[in-house]
């Protein structure tokens, strides 16, 4: 594929890239997410990102909440297990030649599950780190079962989000100064919640800890960051085994991927990381090549 543009467009914004002769020679961003389309729809926000863009001569594959009730068109989730070879074959066209690519799901009694973009990152990541169980972080860091290029499940863990809240809108966080980065206080919080089988007793420790001065009160954000992910990577690692000596591949930005590598090794698992971006980039790649054939 010589030429395409691919747009990762999420709930809060949108990225876009040109390519051509398989080199990206523009990239774009809008804060005009499907949640901030402002009475704007889908089509008139792709025609301001891509003005100049040859959108009617080159193929234009989109992933992300584009595709949700939300966004351009409804996209069908595709049920797993799944092959992420078969995502190419599924997409749903919503323009003369722009395509979004479906999501995924998993529909059971135990696990009822959904991402979006998400299978884009993965598709990359089966050509760049393929791992038997990848992990997501994030506001909802996905974590996902594969076999191959086969995705048999995949859950959903709300860590980023539950910290968010924890710390903004409940009495655990209430009254604390600017907090700053404290790697001790982060693996004090791994040491606890990786090794406790429930933390739900543990969340109003936190608040007491800086009440009655045992903790600093300018690291409790670090501290609850490594409770809440070190009980995430204890659990999980118990939901999906990872067979002796294979990595599990941790996608995210530098940041994350490092916490989520500390927490794994703490848990005793190997790791590899991958940039989201290049992830996404590769995945989307393949999609545009699959469509060119």
């Amino acid at each position: 594929m010589n030429s395409y543009i691919a747009i990762d467009w999420g709930s809060t914004n949108l990225r876009a890239w040109h390519y051509q002769q398989g080199a990206c020679v523009e990239g774009r961003r809008s804060e005009a997410g499907v949640t901030r389309l402002n009475g704007r729809r889908c089509a008139e926000v792709f025609a301001e990102v891509t003005a100049g863009w040859p959108v009617d001569d080159v193929p234009v594959v989109m992933a992300g909440m584009v595709g949700s009730n939300a966004g351009w068109q409804p996209v069908p989730y595709l049920s797993c297990p799944v092959r992420l070879s078969d995502i190419a074959a599924r997409l749903t066209r919503v323009d003369n030649r722009a395509w979004v690519v479906p999501g995924l799901s998993v529909q059971r009694e135990d696990n009822a599950n959904v991402m979006r973009g998400e299978e884009t990152q993965l598709l990359g990541a089966l050509q760049l780190a393929p791992a038997d169980v990848y992990v997501m972080p994030g506001t909802h860091a996905k974590w996902v079962q594969a076999e191959a290029d086969k995705i048999i499940d995949f859950r959903t863990v709300m860590t980023g989000e539950l910290h968010h809240l924890l710390l903004t809108q409940s009495l655990v966080g209430a009254g604390l100064p600017e907090q700053r980065e404290d790697r001790a206080a982060f693996r004090d919080g791994l040491a606890v919640g990786s090794s406790d089988r429930s933390i739900l007793s543990r969340l109003f420790e936190v608040r007491a800890a800086h009440v009655l001065g045992v903790r600093d009160r300018a690291t409790i954000s670090d501290f609850l960051s490594g409770l809440l992910i070190g009980h995430e990577a204890a659990l999980m690692a118990g939901q999906y085994a990872v067979k002796a000596g294979r990595p599990v591949t941790i996608i995210a930005g530098e940041a994350l991927a490092q916490r989520y590598q500390q927490a794994l090794r703490f848990v005793g698992l190997n790791t590899q990381t991958l940039a989201g971006d290049s992830a996404f980039q590769h995945g989307i790649r393949s999609i545009a090549n699959e469509l060119a054939d």
